[in-house]
């Protein structure tokens, strides 16, 4: 079972993908395009590639939980993955991923201007890591 874990963007999507039994997040990427057929495009190559068994799709929401003005765009953009590549898609909150992604790869020494390249890789790990952990909780 491999869980891809995906941070979407305007211009980068970071994308973070577990190891075969679901419990470590392994491979990392960034696609580089703010055109949605092309990032679309891609995700689905790396699912069909990498044997991917499970979506999930870091999903903004406020801090108070409710969800964020982005939120619409994130559902209509998860639809349309799950008709691109068959598969069904869930929502993960992924409130303050990129924050933390930004803590980490600062306190690793990186400079911010190298964080762009990065970060967003890290938040789709964070992603992964907080839903493979819940996952195996409830088993």
């Amino acid at each position: 079972m491999r869980v891809m874990a995906i941070d979407y963007g305007d211009a980068r999507t970071g994308v973070a993908i577990s190891d075969e039994m679901g419990l470590l997040a392994g491979f990392t990427t960034v696609i580089q395009s703010h055109r949605e057929e092309q990032v679309l495009g891609e995700l689905c190559r790396l699912i069909t590639q990498r044997q991917i068994t499970e979506l999930v799709l870091g999903f903004p929401r406020n801090m108070d939980g409710s969800e964020g003005p982005r939120g619409e765009r994130y559902r209509e953009f998860a639809a349309r993955l799950e008709r691109a590549s068959g598969m069904g898609v869930r929502l993960w909150d992924e409130r303050r991923t990129t924050i933390e992604a930004h803590q980490i790869l600062h306190a690793s020494g990186k400079k911010m201007k190298a964080h762009k390249k990065n970060v967003d890789a890290v938040a789709a790990s964070l992603i992964l890591e907080g839903y493979l952990t819940r996952r195996a909780k409830n088993l």
